[in-house]
């Protein structure tokens, strides 16, 4: 599963503004994106689809070993019909774009090693994400889906759920099938093993 990401900083407000995305309040991101730590998003605020700054990762409990709760916070989604999760992919207005410039996934049993993947011609592309507020301020995550031929040989489980340009307002946009429809692994040929 995917939980670490880059963002060029630079690239993001020359996609911002060839997309039509209002910059707002938008400052500097993180290149490196971690969960727990902030990084830019794309979605609603009063009419207006903007970047915006949030945490990753959206607060849960889990039971665990012990069978004490746990604290959590969740940044890859997988299991769309989760009520949990249903109830934002449901709300057009809980969901984001998640601009990146490659994401990582890790090697097996080789420590803190990663496989980096990019989209190929793309400075930034998107992850299909939900937000969401918590007490600590608002929140997001980013679906997941089956690998694709390229990721799968380097990571089986699974892989962002990334969308193509044309997509975008769809996703921000479309009904709950419509959302779900887009939870497709990214065609193999359009990326690159960074």
């Amino acid at each position: 599963m995917c939980n670490h990401y880059r963002s060029d900083p630079d690239a993001i407000p020359t996609w911002a503004e060839y997309a039509g995305y209002d910059r707002g309040e938008w400052s500097e991101t993180q290149i490196d994106v971690w969960p727990k730590r902030t990084g830019t998003v794309v979605r609603d605020i009063g009419g207006r689809t903007s970047l915006d700054v949030m945490a990753w990762g959206v607060p849960t409990k889990v039971k665990g070993k012990s069978g004490k709760m746990l604290d959590k916070a969740v940044t890859n989604v997988r299991n769309l019909a989760s009520p949990f999760w249903k109830s934002m992919l449901a709300d057009p207005g809980r969901r984001c774009l998640v601009p990146f410039s490659m994401f990582a996934e890790p090697k097996a049993r080789q420590g803190r090693e990663e496989w980096w993947f990019a989209v190929n011609g793309a400075p930034i592309a998107c992850f299909a994400g939900i937000w969401r507020p918590s007490e600590a301020g608002h929140v997001y995550a980013f679906l997941t889906c089956a690998p694709n031929p390229l990721v799968a040989p380097k990571h089986p489980k699974a892989m962002p759920v990334i969308l193509q340009p044309e997509d975008y307002e769809t996703w921000l946009t479309t009904d709950y099938a419509g959302a779900c429809a887009l939870a497709q692994p990214f065609p193999s040929q359009l990326m690159s093993v960074a």
